[in-house]
């Protein structure tokens, strides 16, 4: 006879597996908010680089900005 107390192994670490899966999403958020924050802080020159490799800026303008930066 069963009286509602014996839930077997779920009931005692049933609330284990409920910790981990939000301190794996919690971990998730805040990699995918860290990921975002870096692709967003780049540097002038790295910004100056990729625009004369897209071809935006001519050889001339980059070596004379590129001066003015460092």
């Amino acid at each position: 006879m069963m009286n509602g107390f014996n839930h077997g192994w779920g009931m005692g670490f049933g609330w284990i597996i409920g910790l981990i899966v939000l301190i794996a999403f919690i971990w998730f958020i805040s990699k995918n908010i860290n990921q975002n924050n870096q692709s967003e802080s780049k540097s002038a020159l790295d910004i100056l680089k990729e625009r004369y490799a897209k071809g935006e800026i001519s050889k001339k303008e980059y070596q004379e900005k590129a001066e003015d930066i460092v």
